[in-house]
């Protein structure tokens, strides 16, 4: 006997116009998201899309458009923390949110060594995405020297120093850095370190430099453990230097709370107490934050917003719009917890 199902035909335009009485072009319009069409044909259109079963070609509404509709999300972190950095992955959600609500594919393209660059900057110049969103970036990265050059329309989260006329989302990093150092201050802790990590990046120099702010006079670079990663093993490894430089340290400001767990893990290794001995913030209330105990104090990254933020930037740009080079910058406020 045959097993095979006969396959169902796939409901056309001419479908929708027979059933809603209405020409193909004011479908055509409808499903192109066109203005100047009547609320009666629209309504009648959208039932006889329901009915009909009607799904959109897309391959050729892209060539129709002459775009791929998708948008890259390029993140230049290893892989591996772009699956442990709670941050990133909420960036990507909120952009990803957006982009669909707008009928955009995101594509995400992990920048983790020199190849990927290449292989990347392949696939940029191939026309393969309509926009980009990038994280994390560096300064003198030649996928950002790339995007410029291609004109791709395309939207930062943070602020490399060599940004020039690009778009860009962000919080600021410096302010709210000085702002917990400042409150770790006030809890009368005498001997303040840092585990800083990323100092290749405008976040990671930029959370420093609030630090010093904060500290003025008072700051001591010995109490300084430069780090490579926003990552739990960054913060065991700098926390681990720190206490061999001063064991008399009795306050940590780590900049990325997957750092400061790391760091608290670190603090527990030397019998040191949390927050009595040693007062520890973190930075991102990220959800590493909630799983120290004490739970850490820490600044507020609006993770989800900044990808949301970064995806209407592109689309906008993608409609012709201006891009805002002023720059996006959203709250980061302090969240205060028992670590401190």
């Amino acid at each position: 006997m045959p097993t095979d199902l006969p396959r169902r035909k796939r409901a056309t335009i001419h479908d929708v116009a027979v059933e809603s009485g209405v020409s193909r072009g004011t479908v055509s319009r409808v499903v192109n998201g066109e203005k100047y069409v009547s609320a009666e044909a629209r309504i009648a259109i959208e039932a006889a899309i329901i009915k009909v079963g009607y799904v959109p070609n897309s391959a050729a509404r892209s060539l129709v458009l002459q775009r791929s509709l998708a948008i890259g999300f390029l993140v230049h972190e290893p892989h591996s923390l772009f699956v442990e950095d709670p941050n990133i992955g909420n960036i990507l959600l909120g952009a990803n949110q957006t982009l669909s609500l707008a009928d955009y594919q995101m594509v995400s393209l992990i920048i983790d060594t020199e190849r990927d660059t290449e292989r990347v900057a392949r696939y940029l110049s191939g026309g393969f995405v309509d926009g980009v969103i990038v994280v994390s970036a560096r300064e003198n990265d030649p996928l950002t020297r790339l995007i410029e050059r291609l004109g791709l329309p395309a939207t930062f989260v943070g602020h490399p120093p060599d940004l020039r006329q690009l778009p860009f989302v962000g919080i600021n990093n410096r302010g709210s850095a000085r702002a917990i150092t400042n409150q770790l201050v006030a809890t009368g802790r005498k001997r303040i370190g840092m585990v800083a990590p990323a100092m290749d990046r405008d976040s990671g120099s930029d959370r420093m430099a609030g630090f010093r702010d904060a500290l003025g006079d008072r700051f001591d670079p010995a109490l300084v453990a430069s780090v490579p990663f926003y990552s739990f093993s960054s913060g065991l490894a700098g926390m681990r230097e720190l206490l061999q430089r001063d064991p008399l340290i009795d306050g940590v400001f780590a900049a990325a709370d997957s750092v400061a767990a790391g760091a608290v893990e670190a603090l527990r290794e030397a019998g040191r107490r949390i927050p009595e001995d040693v007062g520890i913030v973190g930075f991102d209330d990220s959800s590493w934050a909630l799983r120290t105990q004490p739970p850490l104090s820490t600044v507020h990254q609006p993770a989800t917003e900044l990808g949301e933020a970064a995806a209407r930037s592109v689309l906008s740009q993608l409609r012709g719009e201006e891009p805002n080079l002023a720059g996006i910058i959203l709250d980061s406020p302090v969240v205060w917890r028992a670590s401190a």
